[in-house]
């Protein structure tokens, strides 16, 4: 009897252990761990709780949860804790929005483009707990004209933000605003002013910012003419970043960016090498380190071929051309004169153009397009390619134009990824009905349309959009401008009439171009510091 009863006391013991194991397993056993991944839209949607989370008492929104159990039974603490969490809460109202995983409030930044056509404010919102920080929300506002147009004027060019600081102002917290880094970055029409007047205007812009307004302006270059290389790697910074190729937890293929402006157009890709090959040295190759990886990139930004500085350069071959068919003298400029242009559409004119040549000389022109059945596209494509300069020496092959080193974009790129155009590439195309995405060739066929067309072929191709026929019938440049753009992509890139491109003007609902590029370095607080407020 004795043996048995020691055996059943074992069985029983054994049990026991049993249970406890498998208890103490289930309570410390945590759902599988949650990757946390950067949201790159306009406003941020967070992912709500796994499934396996929900049974925990875990809130939404932070603060004191209440446990009737826990404060029953030890009511002092819980009053005490209730008392704390309530002032915490309270203390980071005040202080402004509040990044719910690190405790840190949300950082602001204004990046102010002052483009050759106009002048544009981005105010930027960031969640600074991740990494990358996640852009939370975007503000932006446009106006005309730009600084450039100022000229000599500095204190008018600097009052001329003043609708566009007043936007930030607006969307900035009163109490965040000495602690918000602002930049203004020039690009190419106030860099053809020359070094006298853009430095002027410059000085008088920081002034302005210093004295009347409450933001923290950035040292240095934060009141400055951008670089082109800048412009450019910026702007494929803000693409790639809206794209969520970069800052990714792996290193993923990157998208081609050719962005085009008023005065410059820029050109930035990640080239791919074979293992015995490598990028050249030069003013083009960029070194780039984001987030946890190194990014070796091709830049070059082509000052004076920007879509305004286009124009202008194939006006003036038509001027050239006319001085020297004898229809006018040289510094004949007291009254405008008439030329036939292959640039417009039939029976178009575009009145008083202004028209500089290279030696400084302006002429105000008259230009007639061909008559009605007589479109000229080709000869326009023909203009555009020649000033390209395609034929100029080509001192470290490969060459896009103008003598300018390239790799190239059909061995030296994955054809996978894909090549974005915005700027004026996208405000040229979309009126007229182009999809986000489209060949080269497409391209094309919309230029021989609106070269070739007269009115009739434009009812029947672009009748039926909204706004398309209004848009081609009031502005007569469209296809002097189509022409330029694809002579620059196929012409001077040498990228096939084949290959697919992507235009938008937002991703997410932020902007394109250079300024999110900009001002996500200064969110380290580099070149800047808070600005204290005068006491009264």
């Amino acid at each position: 009897m004795a043996p048995l009863l020691r055996n059943y006391r074992f069985l029983i013991g054994a049990f026991a252990v049993i249970m406890l194991f498998f208890l103490i397993k289930t309570s410390t056993t945590v759902g599988s761990s949650m990757d946390i991944a950067r949201n790159v839209a306009g406003t941020i949607n967070r992912p709500g709780n796994p499934p396996d989370f929900t049974t925990q008492p875990i809130e939404a929104n932070s603060g004191y949860i209440s446990d009737p159990k826990t404060e029953n039974a030890n009511p002092g603490v819980a009053d005490a804790v209730k008392q704390q969490t309530e002032q915490a809460a309270k203390a980071s109202g005040a202080s402004g929005k509040t990044s719910g995983s690190c405790g840190k409030d949300h950082q602001y930044v204004v990046m102010v483009d002052a483009g050759s056509s106009g002048s544009r404010v981005h105010v930027y919102e960031f969640d600074v707990c991740t990494m990358p920080p996640t852009l939370i929300e975007e503000t932006f506002k446009m106006l005309k004209p730009g600084l450039s147009s100022f000229k000599s004027d500095a204190v008018g060019a600097a009052a001329s933000l003043d609708p566009l600081l007043d936007k930030a102002l607006e969307v900035i917290p009163e109490n965040k605003r000495g602690c918000t880094p602002i930049a203004v970055k020039a690009t190419a029409g106030l860099r053809l002013l020359g070094e006298a007047m853009s430095s002027k205007i410059l000085t008088e812009v920081r002034n302005h910012l210093e004295i009347d307004y409450p933001f923290a302006v950035v040292d240095g270059e934060g009141i400055s003419i951008m670089g082109g290389d800048q412009e450019g790697v910026y702007a494929w910074i803000t693409t790639n970043y809206l794209l969520g190729n970069i800052g990714a937890e792996s290193k993923r293929d990157t998208s081609a960016i050719f962005d085009l402006g008023g005065g410059s157009t820029q050109i930035v890709f990640e080239p791919s090498f074979p293992p015995t090959e490598k990028m050249i040295d030069g003013e083009y190759k960029y070194d780039l380190a984001f987030g946890d990886y190194q990014y070796e990139l091709y830049q070059f930004s082509h000052l004076g071929y920007g879509l305004n500085e286009g124009r202008n350069k194939i006006n003036a071959v038509l001027v050239e051309n006319a001085i020297k068919a004898g229809k006018f003298k040289i510094g004949d400029n007291n009254r405008p004169h008439d030329i036939s242009s292959p640039c417009l559409p039939p029976n178009m004119t575009a009145s008083d153009v202004n028209v500089k040549l290279a030696d400084g000389s302006e002429y105000t022109i008259n230009f007639h397009g061909p008559p009605a059945g007589h479109g000229a596209g080709a000869q326009c494509r023909f203009l555009a390619d020649q000033v390209l300069n395609k034929d100029a020496k080509c001192t470290v092959p490969p060459c896009s134009f103008n003598g300018v080193h390239q790799p190239s974009l059909v061995r030296q790129f994955q054809e996978s990824s894909d090549l974005y155009i915005f700027s004026y590439f996208y405000d040229r195309t979309r009126p007229l009905g182009m999809p986000l995405s489209f060949t080269l060739g497409e391209l094309a066929d919309l230029t021989r349309s609106v070269c070739n067309g007269g009115e009739d072929v434009w009812d029947a191709v672009f009748g039926s959009l909204d706004g398309s026929l209004a848009e081609l019938k009031n502005d007569p440049l469209f296809c002097q401008d189509l022409s330029f753009e694809v002579s620059l992509l196929h012409t001077g890139y040498d990228i096939p009439l084949s290959r697919e491109l992507k235009t938008a003007q937002t991703i997410g609902g932020n902007e394109l171009g250079w300024c999110l590029g900009a001002s996500l370095p200064l969110l380290n607080g580099d070149g800047w510091k808070c600005k204290v407020s005068k006491l009264n």
